[in-house]
C-alpha cells in the first residue's frame, strides 16, 4: 500500500508554484520543494513521480493564473485593448510565471499564443469589424508590440509607465487597422509599399 501523503497534490502544487514564482524555474527541485513543505523529499516524489511532472503542473496552474488576467482584459470595455493592457500587468506582477509561460525557449509559446489568438477573434471581428483573416493578422502584430514591451517589463529595462504604454499600444492599434482597412493587399501581403509610403510623405495631415 502507498504511504498516506502528509499534502495533497493541490497542496504540493501551490508550493510548488509559490517557490518559482520567487525563484524561477530552476529553483524547483525536489530538495527546494520539500523544504518548502517541511518534509522530506520521498512525499513529493509519490506525489509527482518525477520532477519533471512537477513542472508540467506549475506550468498548467501558471496558465491557469495567466488566463485570469485574459478573462479581466475581456470584461473591459476595450477587450482587446483590456487584454493587451492585462498581458503587461501579469508579466510585471509575475515576471518568473511570465519567463515559464513565454520566454524559456522551449517553443511552447507558439500554442499559447494560438490560444490568445482564439479568445480574442470574436472581440476583434465584432468590434472593428474584422474579417476572421483580417483579425489573425491584426493580433499578431499587435501581440509582437505587447510581447515586446512585457518582455522588456520582465527584465527590467521598460522605461515606460502604464499611460504612456496605453499611448503605444492605442497608436499601433489605430495605425494597423487603418492599414487593413485601407491598404489594399495589406492582409496578403500584396501591397506596393512603395507607393504606399510615397502617398503618406506627400499628402496633407487630414486635421
Amino acid at each position: 500500500m502507498a504511504p498516506r501523503l502528509k499534502f495533497t497534490k493541490e497542496q504540493m502544487i501551490t508550493a510548488a508554484l509559490d517557490l518559482v514564482r520567487r525563484e524561477g524555474t530552476a529553483a524547483l527541485t525536489a530538495r527546494s520543494l520539500a523544504e518548502a513543505l517541511g518534509t522530506s523529499t520521498q512525499p513529493v516524489f509519490t506525489c509527482f513521480g518525477s520532477m519533471d511532472e512537477a513542472k508540467r503542473e506549475v506550468k498548467t496552474a501558471a496558465q491557469s493564473l495567466f488566463r485570469e488576467y485574459i478573462k479581466n482584459g475581456l470584461d473591459s470595455d476595450v477587450p482587446f485593448f483590456g487584454v493587451g493592457m492585462q498581458y503587461i500587468a501579469f508579466a510585471k506582477d509575475e515576471p518568473q510565471l511570465y519567463r515559464l509561460l513565454f520566454l524559456n525557449g522551449d517553443g511552447g509559446i507558439s500554442d499559447a499564443v494560438k490560444e490568445l489568438g482564439a479568445i480574442v477573434r470574436e472581440p476583434l471581428t465584432r468590434i472593428y469589424s474584422l474579417t476572421a483573416e483580417e483579425a489573425d493578422l491584426f493580433f499578431r502584430d499587435m501581440w509582437l508590440v505587447v510581447h515586446s514591451i512585457a518582455a522588456l517589463t520582465v527584465s527590467g529595462d521598460c522605461g515606460y509607465g502604464e499611460k504612456e504604454i496605453s499611448g503605444i499600444l492605442t497608436g499601433f492599434s489605430v495605425a494597423v487597422c487603418k492599414a487593413i482597412k485601407e491598404v489594399p493587399g495589406f492582409v496578403s501581403g500584396t501591397f506596393d509599399r512603395n507607393a504606399v509610403f510615397a502617398r503618406l510623405i506627400t499628402e496633407s495631415p487630414a486635421y
